[in-house]
């Protein structure tokens, strides 16, 4: 049974004001307390809200309002607490906030009810090293970048799974993404989509310099090692395309399955392939 629930919100979105007062509003005629985080709170004028870090802790459930980026921001925050998670689309593609304003007033019932699913999807944990030392840790959903700036070098990434030697990529970058970060970057750089639920990894190179480097999809339980060799210092390191730091000739960066995971609720009016069929266009002329 709902006690508390937790509202995020696209910063500065136009609708988002009103659609947390509707949420609000609904949930406290069942006497269901809500929790803002900050800028939503401050953004419809309450005087006091809660802090992204600290809302995963106190609440049963969290709503988030606005597209896939603002999701993916908010699943790093919440993997480690096992708590649910409803992406509500005012984004465009949304292939994780897949539930649409129309469905909103249905799918509030529902959560008040009980009646709802949740898939889990698998997180990733990567350090980069230097000269031994981890100088940064992310616990992602999507993806693991490494990327030259714009007028960079190709990089050498020498790969390992489970110690044992991949390839040596000569490419602008490589990605390492979970299923559910399949249909992003690493789609757009020819990878495979992935089923949600099957537990793999896809390492993917950016451009290689040989074509014969394809991406490989490989076990979830997989250690990932990449050690970056290049002559610029314009080569980054990105978690879900969102945080990241400048990278070193010499560093190392390891990529292994989280503990952590997202619990996401899903649509009752949508599977999987439909979102794929809508989103990817696909059947149409």
């Amino acid at each position: 049974m709902l006690k508390k629930i937790g509202v995020y919100a696209k910063k500065n979105h136009p609708e988002a004001e009103q659609i947390a007062l509707n949420i609000r509003d609904r949930f406290r005629r069942d006497n269901i307390e809500v929790l803002l985080e900050d800028s939503l709170a401050e953004q419809i004028g309450q005087t006091s809200g809660y802090s992204a870090e600290e809302i995963p802790e106190l609440v049963d459930l969290i709503i988030v309002l606005g597209g896939d980026g603002t999701l993916i921001s908010v699943a790093r925050q919440v993997g480690h607490h096992n708590v649910p998670i409803l992406g509500i689309n005012l984004g465009r593609l949304g292939f994780l906030t897949e539930v649409t304003l129309a469905e909103l007033p249905e799918m509030l019932d529902r959560l008040i009810a009980g009646d709802y699913k949740i898939t889990n999807r698998m997180m990733l944990d990567a350090a980069i090293r230097r000269n031994g030392k981890v100088i940064g840790e992310y616990t992602v959903l999507n993806d693991v970048v490494i990327n030259k700036g714009a007028l960079a070098r190709i990089i050498d990434m020498e790969t390992y799974v489970d110690g044992r030697h991949l390839s040596t990529y000569k490419a602008d970058g490589l990605i390492v993404a979970t299923p559910t970060g399949s249909t992003g970057y690493n789609l757009a750089a020819g990878g495979p989509i992935i089923y949600p639920e099957i537990n793999s990894l896809v390492i993917s190179p950016i451009c290689p310099h040989m074509l014969t480097n394809r991406p490989i999809v490989v076990w979830s339980k997989s250690f990932i090692e990449i050690k970056i060799r290049f002559e610029d210092d314009v080569v980054f390191f990105t978690a879900d395309g969102q945080v990241g730091r400048k990278l070193l000739p010499g560093d190392v960066v390891e990529v292994r399955r989280s503990a952590a995971r997202t619990r996401l609720i899903t649509s009752p009016s949508k599977d999987y392939f439909e979102i794929l069929r809508t989103k990817l266009s696909w059947g149409e002329r």
